[in-house]
């Protein structure tokens, strides 16, 4: 299937290619955040805006807030909607690329969003879809930490556990849907219950809301006190950053924890490396933002006793260099590289 059955830019979009147009819009709807920023012709930064996304609210006032975010990231960057040449949005979980909808998102609980339509009905420019850490890894093989790579496989351990891959310039994906749902591969037989539904995934034991629950019950048991101190009472949402201070307090047990969440996903990179030979395992994420040595040394490790021999030294470990604005750089860039083969 092609790459304009696939992403159907609008219609009526008659100036698209009139001076008019010279920017391009990013947008990264996360689990507990949501990011918007405004780029040029050369993808420099030129306006931002974030805020909670608050995916408890539902989604037609999710949609609200996605269109107020890109209304203010415009006038962070002083340009207007009519500007705008095309809008790129990295969303979590399984999408179906042809018709533009957000089928189901276990953090944020949306099912059946029609996101493209919405925003293309709203902004009056073609809007492109694509799952979020698709954008963070795009972002980072075209910009940042995996630059020149010819294949990019991202693990980005966050609120869940997101998976993309870039081959050749291209993102992997499905001839419908988006894939590569890797926090969704099955780690732990009869392991905890995923968000999903089901159990065993390796979301559900490495992502950073495992590993905050699992540090949470350590603090109240008295064995993090580091953690238990800074938080107070307190414990029920333990941030990345908070994770690397207690670590760096002493909290023997809450390194433990996060270590062996790490060697899971280093245990699913090293099963990736065997069925695509990449050559770069790309990290990102707050987890790894706020801990980069940990995770780097644990993974690798954890990689190469996984992969076969032949490929031990074929691959590189890489920590993400772009922060927050990987996804969003990468959606607006997908948007470009997208909207240009559908005119090619």
């Amino acid at each position: 299937m092609s790459t304009s059955e696939i992403e159907k830019p609008a219609k009526n979009d008659k100036s698209a290619d009139s001076h008019e147009r010279s920017v391009w819009v990013g947008f990264d709807l996360g689990g507990t955040k949501m990011l918007a920023a405004v780029y040029d012709a050369e993808f420099q930064l030129l306006g931002k805006k974030r805020k909670p996304t608050k995916g408890h609210e539902g989604s037609e006032a999710g949609i609200e807030r996605v269109h107020g975010l890109i209304a203010k990231a415009l006038e962070d960057a002083d340009v207007s909607v009519d500007q705008i040449i095309g809008i790129g949005i990295g969303v979590p979980g399984p999408l179906d690329l042809v018709d533009g909808i957000v089928l189901d998102t276990p953090n944020l609980g949306w099912k059946d969003v029609p996101i493209r339509q919405q925003l293309e009905d709203k902004f009056g420019c073609p809007a492109v879809l694509m799952n979020d850490v698709d954008a963070g890894v795009y972002g980072e093989t075209r910009f940042g930490a995996a630059r020149g790579a010819r294949c990019t496989v991202g693990l980005f351990p966050g609120t869940g556990i997101g998976g993309g891959c870039v081959i050749d310039g291209e993102i992997f994906r499905g001839s419908r849907l988006s894939c590569f749902e890797v926090g969704h591969m099955r780690v732990v037989p009869d392991g905890p219950r995923c968000g999903c539904g089901r159990r065993g995934c390796l979301e559900a034991v490495a992502s950073r809301l495992s590993i905050s629950a699992q540090a949470a019950a350590a603090a109240y048991r008295g064995q993090a006190p580091f953690l238990k101190k800074a938080e107070g009472t307190d414990l029920s949402e333990i941030r990345s950053a908070a994770l690397a201070a207690s670590i760096k307090g002493g909290d023997k047990v809450v390194e433990d924890i996060v270590r062996a969440a790490a060697r899971h996903l280093g245990t699913a990179a090293g099963s990736l490396v065997n069925l695509l030979n990449p050559d770069v395992i790309l990290l990102g994420g707050g987890l790894v933002e706020a801990l980069p040595e940990l995770y780097s040394e644990v993974v690798i490790g954890a990689a190469q006793k996984r992969a076969m021999a032949c490929y031990r030294d074929t691959f590189e470990v890489k920590v993400a260099s772009l922060g927050d604005y990987a996804s969003v750089q990468g959606a607006a860039a997908w948007a470009q590289h997208t909207l240009e083969k559908t005119k090619g």
